[in-house]
């Protein structure tokens, strides 16, 4: 019996070192693989503090910005009251003043577009801090493997050796967003960089026609053709804001252009007409003041005389 005893006591630590060096490798291998996870976690919250705080200056800034468009608006509303109240004494300056309001216009557009812009990017930091924060835990705080084979997955990447069925779909470029594409656009436009802001303006109309942006585009588009003497394409570009977009801001001027633009295509009767249609319709924009200045200085009644409602007498 000693014997025995002895001879399974020789064998144990006999089979001791061989069992020791696999656990001890094992064992390694899992605080290697915790040490990993622990430094990925630090680096996320690393990535979040650093976020949160580049979040907070964004959002400053949207705010500053907010509050000097809102300043800026009022400004311009001031500016169209006053030239409201003079227009009688002004005389000759209504043209350049209202010219002086349009290029502000201009510029609380393309500072608007640049709000927009800005909002968009914030949204989007939110939207992939808010990713990183709902990701689900993995059991034992080790994250998914992102490379080699699954279980019960063969070489070729799928089930049993299969290979994963090829994506045949190309993806389909996206346009640029709406507010990124105007105010390039508008930018452009600024610079007399006509040919390029045509395109642009053209790709705002086609990838979002149903935008309020588009009515601005196409009025834009027939500021271009202004400019460089093409009446009557201006004359197209017009009709399409008073057509297609009449609840536009951009209305009043598209149709004070029209008649403008008629005049100097020697289409004086039109233009008249079109210039009492500002009058009519939009009484206490600056357009309207600039139309009734220019009727006064053709030496045109603002208002069309009504017909009588006698017939004249025969002599």
């Amino acid at each position: 019996m000693r014997k025995q005893v002895i001879r399974f006591t020789a064998l144990a630590f006999l089979a001791l070192p061989v069992a020791m060096p696999h656990a001890f490798a094992v064992s390694k291998e899992m605080v290697q693989l915790q040490t990993q996870v622990q430094q990925l976690q630090d680096m996320v919250q690393h990535l979040q503090t650093s976020n949160d705080e580049r979040m907070g200056v964004i959002v400053n800034l949207v705010q500053q910005n907010t509050d000097n468009v809102n300043r800026m608006m009022a400004a311009v509303n001031a500016l169209q009251q006053t030239l409201k109240a003079e227009n009688e004494q002004r005389g000759s300056g209504t043209t350049q003043l209202s010219s002086q309001i349009q290029s502000l216009n201009d510029s609380v557009d393309e500072l608007k577009t640049r709000i927009g812009n800005l909002t968009t990017q914030v949204q989007s930091i939110q939207g992939q801090l808010q990713n990183v924060n709902g990701m689900p835990a993995q059991p034992g705080g080790v994250p998914p493997p992102t490379g080699g084979m699954q279980p019960n997955q063969g070489p070729g990447g799928g089930p049993g050796g299969q290979a994963a069925a090829p994506q045949l779909t190309p993806p389909t470029p996206a346009a640029p967003p709406v507010d990124q594409l105007y105010q390039s656009a508008l930018r452009d436009y600024n610079s007399a960089k006509y040919n390029i802001a045509i395109s642009e303006f053209g790709d705002v109309i086609h990838y979002y026609p149903q935008d309020p942006l588009a009515g601005n585009a196409q009025f834009y588009l027939g500021e271009i053709n202004y400019r460089q003497g093409k009446y009557a394409a201006a004359v197209k570009n017009y009709d399409a804001v008073l057509e297609q977009y009449s609840g536009n801001p951009k209305a009043p001027a598209a149709e004070l252009r029209k008649g403008q633009s008629l005049i100097e295509m020697g289409q004086k009767d039109a233009g008249v007409r079109e210039l009492r249609t500002l009058v009519q319709r939009y009484p206490q924009t600056p357009e309207a003041q600039e139309g009734r200045s220019k009727l006064n200085g053709m030496g045109v009644r603002i208002y069309a005389a009504k017909p009588s409602a006698y017939p004249p007498t025969s002599p």
